[in-house]
Parts: C-alpha cells; structure tokens; sequence
C-alpha cells in the first residue's frame, strides 16, 4: 500500500501540468493507476522477502546479508518493472495525440495513468527496499539488569 500515495501523487502532478481539472473520467484512470501501483508493491515485497528467507535458511541473517539480500531481490524486478511501464504508457500515449471525437474524456483518463507510471516505479524500487531493510535489520538485544530496568546490550 505505500506505493498508492506515490502513484497518485504522480498523476496528480500530471493532471495539474496539463489543466485538466479532477472529474469522473480521471477517478477511474486513478482507480487503474491503483491496481498496477498495488501490483508493483506486492511483488516487490515478495521478491524481497524470497530472497531474504533464502539467506536466513543458508544461515546468513546479519546486516550485510540482509543489504544482499534486497539487492538481489530488488534487482529481479527491475526488469518486468521496465517492461509494464513502458508498455502503459506506448499503449497511453496515443491517447494524448488523438484529436477526434472522445479524445478530450480519453485524455482525462489516461493521465492519471501515464504520471503515476512516471512516479510509481522510481519510487518502489527505492522506498519499498529502504523501509524493508527498517523492518528487518537486526536489533540490539535488551536484557534487563539488576534493579530491574531495560539496559541495551553494548554491540
């Protein structure tokens, strides 16, 4: 869900640029934007996590390992990230030229689209492994000492 806010921030940014003013055609080029951006951070996640559990299981769990670990898994979707950007916004981008009759609705709709692929993708690859790394680095251990407080273990 942390990559919804900034795919709408990306076709809100676009829908400005272009004066167009929020209406129901660009509520549902958003509610597409929503589903992909969605998509783009679960897989995310699951790649990340694949490849966290792989090292843990050959028994490598430090900080190093874990930097690895998101660097392999981040690194795998790279790629079929690219790919569907890239094939949104060539399939939206006709949308824009078109001057017939529908094309102004047209626009209305795909601009939400064309700018949060613009956002979504940079800021998944970047946001979702920084926030991945927050949750599982290791933590120091507390043991509680003699007069019965929380004392953090020296590193």
């Amino acid at each position: 869900m942390l990559t919804l806010p900034f795919a709408l921030v990306g076709g809100v940014w676009l829908l400005w640029a272009l004066g167009h003013n929020l209406s129901v055609a660009s509520a549902v080029g958003f509610i597409a934007l929503a589903g992909v951006a969605a998509e783009f951070g679960v897989i995310m996640l699951l790649y990340l996590k694949q490849a966290w559990q792989r090292r843990v299981e050959q028994g490598h769990d430090g900080d190093a390992d874990l930097m690895a670990a998101i660097r392999e898994g981040a690194v795998l979707r790279v790629r079929p990230k690219a790919m569907t950007v890239a094939t949104i916004v060539a399939g939206l981008l006709p949308l824009f030229w078109g001057a017939g009759t529908g094309s102004e609705v047209m626009q209305r709709i795909a601009a939400p689209m064309v700018g949060g692929m613009l956002s979504a993708p940079l800021l998944s690859m970047l946001v979702i492994p920084a926030g991945y790394r927050l949750m599982r680095r290791p933590r120091p251990r507390r043991q509680p000492d003699l007069t019965g407080e929380i004392a953090h273990e020296a590193p």
